[in-house]
């Protein structure tokens, strides 16, 4: 582990996986460690992965809540950029951590280099996601052994009356294939949250959707969707919604893949962000 210091005269750390030309790795969670990360499949044999731990994760607590924010844990990054001394980032942003990418992009267009957006959260542009965009998705899995119990959580979470326990139950349908190996990983990752700065993380000013959209519209940098064809919480429709913020971006939809594409399929997940990480 090494640190850097933060704006507010903190410091957060990052780890070093790998070999190659630097990629910083933004967590999702919001704010879990990066950690769960770990070498994204095999991609480390290609790129050294800079696995950024954001506030409120691997011990990295604040006493300003405000610190939590994704505006302000975009700061941070730019704190990262200048501690490590590199001209411009190449980013890597899964689901919420794309967030902060994006809000990194707007503040900072002349800093990035490329941008691989995996399994990306919206909200930092505003565009929602539907409840019958992710039943039909779920749909698709009709035909997996656990999908009646998870199937009557997820209706009920929609309908603002979960129960105990609906959360976890749905946690399948975030997996291309859900087994022990995969119900491991999901508890090992979900033990790290911390929920203080979850919540803060999308709290008032964390989000400006129209000055977001706006930079990412005059950003002339590659840019890469990479997502899970059968991701039940970002379906692939909001995912091209997505692709056309950007002036150039490209879709990459990983057949059979969910929210962690570099676990279901690593090869083809390494395969995928290769070609990000090389597009002219």
């Amino acid at each position: 582990m090494q640190f850097f210091p933060t704006p507010r005269n903190t410091t957060l750390g990052y780890s070093r996986v790998g070999r190659g030309r630097p990629l910083v790795c933004v967590p999702g969670g919001p704010l879990l460690p990066a950690a769960y990360l770990g070498e994204l499949g095999g991609l480390s044999q290609y790129a050294e992965l800079l696995l950024f731990d954001p506030p409120g994760s691997a011990g990295n607590t604040e006493s300003d809540p405000a610190a939590y924010r994704c505006d302000r844990v975009a700061d941070d990054l730019e704190a990262l950029r200048r501690h490590l001394g590199l001209d411009r980032l190449d980013l890597l942003g899964h689901s919420a951590g794309a967030n902060i990418v994006l809000r990194y992009a707007e503040r900072h267009p002349e800093r990035v280099g490329r941008l691989l957006l995996v399994a990306p959260g919206t909200r930092a542009v505003g565009i929602d996601v539907a409840d019958e965009s992710r039943s039909a998705v779920a749909r698709s899995r009709a035909h997996e052994p656990w999908y009646d119990g998870a199937a009557a959580a997820l209706a009920r979470i929609q309908s603002g009356e979960a129960a105990a326990g609906d959360w976890d139950a749905i946690a399948p349908f975030s997996y291309g294939r859900w087994d022990r190996a995969a119900a491991d990983y999901d508890a090992r990752m979900n033990a790290s949250r911390n929920p203080t700065a979850a919540a803060a993380f999308g709290a008032a000013g964390a989000f400006d959707p129209a000055a977001t959209r706006e930079a990412l519209a005059a950003l002339r940098v590659p840019v890469t969707v990479l997502t899970g064809a059968v991701d039940v919480g970002l379906p692939t429709d909001v995912m091209r919604e997505l692709v056309t913020l950007f002036p150039a971006a490209s879709l990459e939809i990983l057949a059979g893949a969910g929210h962690f594409p570099w676990i279901d399929d690593p090869p083809a997940f390494v395969a995928a962000a290769r070609r990000a990480l090389t597009r002219p």
